[in-house]
């Protein structure tokens, strides 16, 4: 049992490790470089060029791990698509942008549109096809659930396009989405290996892929994993929480995102009601802690251990 565990975090690791240094020379040959924004930090302005779309590392080894054990765990059918799908719109957002050579890819709308297509094939597929039904287990309820009814289309619209441009927000220093998410991974590794839910090979092999990719990716970055993969975990998390059937769970394990999320909200919000004034230095509120004197590797570090507390808490809550 314990050897069927590790293996699928050794695997995806393994790939993980040793295509890094395979896509990397590729991404700088063909100049899948990063578009840093002028009005952002000045101290990332060093890091334009950089290759992008590392994201695909992590998809692979994902995807090659997932496949190996999906004969045996059908459950991994649905977090595999949604990893996918959301991964996707993110391959061809980084592209536009490295084409055209500029900050913005897909058109928000474009973006928005695709997000709540996949979206909706995922709950389709849960509600009709698995017959998943909508109970949901309540944090702090002793093991009690709520049966959402009605209510749980909508809420899963919500849940997964938030949680997915959570993790894209999150994705904008050296090594802080991959830290925090692998983090989350594990929480949803330990809850998916109690339970015997069915999807932990792809949890344990989303933990192992970001553990080999955490190497290139730790600051200085030899490369970035672009929204190809941010919106990708983004797909993971929300997809791995529905499966367990603890979408109010991310609100506490994923605190980090939610905070990055509500960062953009109030400073947009605020930024319109007041006639441009500002509550942030600058949102997502990472950068605001950067132009508050904190550096990279201490944010990084500060939100990990925030979300390891907070995993913590997430096993008193079930």
């Amino acid at each position: 049992m314990n050897f069927e565990i590790v293996m699928p975090v050794l695997i995806s690791f393994a790939i993980s490790v040793l295509l890094s240094p395979i896509v990397i020379p590729f991404l700088k040959k063909f100049k899948f470089g990063q578009f840093v924004r002028d009005d952002g930090p000045q101290s990332h302005l060093k890091k334009t060029g950089t290759p992008t779309m590392g994201g695909v590392v992590i998809l692979i080894s994902v995807v090659i791990t997932s496949l190996l054990y999906i004969n045996e765990c059908r459950e991994l059918i649905p977090v595999l698509f949604l990893t996918l799908g959301f991964g996707v719109i993110g391959l061809f957002d980084d592209f536009i942008k490295i084409v055209m050579m500029r900050s913005m890819g897909l058109r928000p709308w474009q973006k928005l549109l695709a997000q709540i297509f996949i979206t909706f094939v995922f709950g389709y597929y849960l509600l009709y096809k698995m017959d998943y039904g909508t109970l949901t287990l309540i944090p702090f309820g002793n093991g009690a659930y709520i049966n959402l009814g009605k209510w749980y289309l909508p809420i899963l619209f919500i849940a997964v396009i938030g949680t997915v441009n959570g993790v894209n927000f999150t994705d904008g220093l050296d090594g802080l989405a991959s830290s925090v998410t692998i983090l989350v991974a594990t929480f949803f590794s330990v809850v998916a290996i109690g339970t015997r839910n069915g999807i932990s090979p792809i949890t344990c092999a989303v933990a192992g892929s970001l553990l080999g990719f955490l190497i290139y990716n730790v600051y200085p970055a030899r490369v970035f994993m672009g929204d190809t993969g941010s919106l990708a975990l983004g797909g993971f998390v929300a997809a791995s929480a529905y499966m367990l059937r603890m979408p109010f769970f991310i609100i506490i394990i994923g605190f980090i995102y939610v905070a990055e999320v509500l960062s953009v909200m109030i400073q947009v919000s605020y930024f319109n009601l007041s006639g441009g004034k500002r509550i942030f230095k600058m949102a997502p509120i990472h950068h605001h802690l950067e132009l508050s004197g904190w550096r990279e590797t201490r944010i990084v570090a500060v939100f990990s251990i925030i979300t390891s507390l907070l995993c913590l808490v997430g096993f008193v809550a079930l």
